[in-house]
C-alpha cells in the first residue's frame, strides 16, 4: 500500500522551498494532469495558510483542497481563542497529526509548509504523518530534477535574491524535463517578517532564465 501511495504522490508536479538568511521562498510550476490529460495550465500549488505562512502541495488535488481547508480553520480557532498568530513549527505539528491520524486511510499528498516567525522556518509533510524541518526542498515527480539544482547551488543562509533565482531555475529545470510539469509559468511567494507576498510572473520570468 505504501509503494502505492508513493506513486501517486509523484504523479505531476515540481515544489521548491528554500529558507535564506531573512525569508522564505516558495516556488511551483502550473500544470495539472490526469493520467494522460492535462487538466489545467494554471493550476495553484502554493496557498497562502496564514499571514506569515504558505504551504505547497502535490498529489491528489482534491485531498490537498480538504487539508487547506481544515488547517486554516484550526489556525483561526487558535487564533481567536489564543489571541494570537500560530507558529509555523506549531502548525506543522498540527497538520502533522491530521495527517497521522488518518495514516490507514491516508490523504495522498507531499506538503511543504513554511513560514517566518522570529526566523524563516521549512517543514516537509507526507502522507504517515512525518514532519522534518529542512533548508531546502522539491516535491512532486519533477523533484529529481529540481534537487540536483537545489543541491548544486544552495547556501545555508543566502541572500533572498539568489535565493529567488534559484527556485525559479530549479523548477524551470523541472519542467523541461518531466513531462508533469510546466503549464502557463511559474508561482513563486515570499514569506518574511513583512508578511506573505506574491512575486510578479515578470519578475519570475526573468528570474527563472
Amino acid at each position: 500500500m505504501l509503494e502505492e501511495i508513493q506513486k501517486k504522490v509523484k504523479t505531476g508536479t515540481t515544489t521548491v522551498g528554500i529558507t535564506t538568511k531573512d525569508a522564505v521562498v516558495l516556488a511551483a510550476e502550473r500544470k495539472a494532469t490526469m493520467g494522460y490529460l492535462v487538466a489545467s495550465q494554471d493550476a495553484e500549488k502554493i496557498h497562502k495558510i496564514s499571514n506569515r505562512i504558505g504551504m505547497t502541495i502535490a498529489g491528489m488535488v482534491g485531498d490537498a483542497q480538504t487539508l487547506i481547508k481544515y488547517i486554516r480553520a484550526e489556525m483561526k480557532i487558535y487564533e481567536l481563542r489564543e489571541e494570537k498568530e500560530m507558529s509555523t513549527e506549531a502548525a506543522s505539528a498540527l497538520l502533522a497529526n491530521i495527517l497521522y491520524s488518518r495514516r490507514f486511510y491516508p490523504y495522498i499528498v507531499q506538503l511543504v509548509l513554511a513560514g517566518y516567525d522570529k526566523k524563516p522556518d521549512l517543514f516537509t509533510l507526507s502522507p504517515d504523518g512525518s514532519s522534518m524541518k529542512e533548508k531546502f526542498f522539491s516535491t512532486g515527480s519533477g523533484s529529481p530534477i529540481a534537487f540536483g539544482v537545489l543541491e548544486n547551488e544552495f547556501e545555508e543562509g543566502m541572500e533572498l535574491a539568489k535565493a529567488k533565482r534559484l527556485a525559479a531555475r530549479a523548477v524551470r529545470a523541472a519542467t523541461r524535463r518531466d513531462i508533469a510539469s510546466g503549464g502557463s509559468g511559474i508561482d513563486m511567494v515570499v514569506i518574511s517578517k513583512s508578511g506573505y507576498k506574491k512575486i510578479d510572473d515578470e519578475e519570475v520570468k526573468k528570474l527563472a532564465g
